[in-house]
């Protein structure tokens, strides 16, 4: 992006219809949207999942809204940015660019309801997004000022002149949010406060950043609960190109948002599902869970009960993880079978029993060799004298396929 006086592009103005949109060309996207969003709010989930979902869906929009944006971390420098202030060490400007972002999510997820979307609050995120980001250019929740125009996109569009022109634009965009935006879905209502902000680019920097947390928090308040987020910025992102042609388009077509608005139903029903999954899985390995205590605390036999004891250990570490190789689990489970004669042999055992019993799986043709995963759907496929029946036909050993 550059800034300068320029004159031979159009610049972005305030519109007469903020939200103009072709509603029979977005009408099945905002059902679909519409429906992902309720299941995602009403699906029954216990409160203790809260926090592990919000976190996740945290890491995703705060990964997703960075890399629009050009940042470039590993897995490993993401999650450093995303520690607790007093425990950071960042080195590299993505780092501090997504450190930067987290704290504005965070303040937006405890953002009271009855709190007006105004401009008072676009700039606060402003603000936030980019205090921290490294960028010394861009100073914090600052309207741009008289001469500092900018240039973005492709094709190049212009924002709203700097200055008293921007700032006007900026507070009658919040008025609109407070007025004429409330005449559509709420969803239509945070996709197009996105677009709005993008296009026009109140700041030197940070603006697509701002746009889409600020679209985060009006889908927070369009349903979604608990959750919060539903990581769309990670959704834009996975489809960056298509992203930035329906912003464009919108431009080209004289503010018709429906280029933007079917897009962002689109991704809206798609993260909506994707967060509907992840409930779902919560959901199946509390079930699970209950499962195995009830039926593992049940053996009554003292050489049971050790056997049990260890067996119970694998599924517990299972289910925090997709799967694990035997080397994984043979390291995570030391203490239990270390003191052992033959440690390796009594695991591989145990392993073979579970298998037996179909309470967990493995895949012998993975990449870095066998690797073991819970079954999930074993709570719905056994009965408790099944189970009992089927510690009398235990395997041997010696010839199953995980000793490959």
């Amino acid at each position: 992006m550059k800034w300068d006086i320029v004159v031979n592009v159009m610049k972005y103005q305030p519109p007469a219809d903020w939200i103009k949109y072709d509603f029979k060309a977005i009408a099945n996207e905002l059902v679909d949207a519409k429906a992902a969003v309720s299941s995602v709010g009403t699906v029954p989930y216990q409160r203790s999942w809260v926090e592990s979902l919000q976190e996740m869906e945290l890491k995703r929009e705060v990964a997703g809204t960075s890399r629009i944006e050009g940042a470039d971390f590993t897995e490993g420098e993401l999650n450093e940015a995303l520690k607790e202030e007093s425990e950071k060490e960042l080195f590299t400007r993505s780092q501090k660019q997504a450190s930067a972002a987290l704290s504005a999510y965070r303040w937006i997820a405890k953002i009271p309801d009855d709190r007006p979307i105004d401009t008072d609050l676009i700039l606060e995120i402003h603000r936030l997004i980019v205090t921290g980001a490294d960028d010394d250019h861009c100073p914090p929740g600052e309207i741009r000022g008289r001469d500092q125009n900018v240039l973005f996109g492709r094709p190049q569009h212009r924002g709203a002149e700097g200055g008293d022109e921007c700032a006007g634009a900026l507070n009658r965009l919040g008025e609109a949010i407070q007025r004429d935006f409330q005449d559509h879905d709420p969803l239509i209502q945070a996709l197009a406060a996105h677009y709005h902000v993008a296009a026009l680019h109140p700041f030197l920097d940070g603006n697509g950043r701002t746009a889409r947390a600020l679209e985060a928090l009006m889908l927070q308040r369009a349903g979604l609960r608990d959750t919060s987020f539903i990581a769309m910025s990670n959704y834009y992102y996975d489809e960056k190109n298509l992203y930035l042609n329906a912003l464009n388009e919108v431009w080209e077509n004289g503010y018709d948002l429906t280029a933007f608005l079917k897009l962002g139903l689109r991704g809206i029903y798609r993260q909506s599902q994707r967060l509907l999954v992840e409930i779902q899985r919560h959901i199946s390995k509390e079930l699970y869970r209950n499962l195995m205590y009830d039926l593992f605390t049940r053996l009554k036999t003292p050489r049971k009960r050790v056997i049990a004891e260890r067996q119970l250990e694998i599924l517990t570490l299972l289910l925090e993880v997709d799967d694990m190789t035997l080397g994984e689990i043979f390291s995570r489970t030391r203490g239990r079978y270390g003191h052992l004669k033959n440690p390796r042999s009594a695991l591989i055992r145990d392993l073979i029993e579970l298998i037996h019993l179909k309470a967990i799986g493995f895949d012998d043709k993975s990449d870095g060799g066998a690797k073991v995963f819970v079954r999930l759907e074993w709570p719905t496929e056994i009965t408790e004298t099944q189970f009992f029946e089927s510690l009398k036909t235990l395997p041997k050993s010696k010839s199953h396929p995980l000793l490959r």
